[in-house]
């Protein structure tokens, strides 16, 4: 059963379903070093590889397993990233949060934003119980992003990321149901 990604709107952000014209943004993001840093697979180097993504969006709505958006900003339409949810369990209500940004929307509010629409959307629609959400030890400002979203610290994966010979850790988050607080100020921009 398919899961339509949904069209989602903040005081500054549009979220959207992806485009193909997207994949020329997203190759350049993914493909920044800078962007990539913490992220737990190396930075992408193949032309292809922005229209393996959109694809890859495509088919986990095609197969019902979440949904992730394409971040956009509402005054001019400029790129800024994704968040997603995915494996989407319907069975224990729990899925996974993700998200990526250009290195221009660092520190502007944008992810917290987007990621709390995109939360309040998954509450509702998807009747979640669970969002989980792990991020490198070294990425701070992600971990910034879950707290400002009322995420939970829940324990440390050691050396669970090993990315062209780099070994790291990753924290995982969890945000239970009843935790959930979609007036909290920081997530309005």
């Amino acid at each position: 059963m398919s899961l339509p990604t949904p069209t989602l709107h903040t005081p500054r952000l549009l979220l959207r379903p992806f485009h193909d014209a997207d994949a020329d943004d997203l190759l350049a993001m993914h493909g920044d070093a800078n962007v990539m840093r913490y992220w737990d697979a190396p930075r992408w180097t193949e032309p292809g590889r922005g229209r393996q993504f959109v694809a890859a969006c495509r088919q986990v709505e095609a197969d019902g397993t979440g949904a992730r958006v394409a971040i956009a900003r509402r005054d001019g339409g400029d790129f800024l990233g994704w968040c997603g949810l995915t494996r989407w369990n319907p069975e224990f209500r729990s899925a996974s949060l993700g998200f990526c940004s250009t290195e221009a929307a660092w520190g502007h509010g944008y992810m917290t934003e987007a990621a709390g629409a995109l939360l309040r959307w998954a509450f509702d629609a998807l009747d979640l119980n669970r969002v989980q959400s792990e991020t490198d030890t070294r990425n701070l400002a992600s971990a910034r992003v879950l707290d400002k979203l009322g995420f939970v610290r829940e324990g440390t994966l050691r050396e669970d990321c090993v990315v062209e010979g780099d070994v790291s850790d990753s924290w995982v988050f969890g945000l239970l149901r009843r935790e959930w607080r979609p007036d909290r100020p920081e997530t309005h921009g």
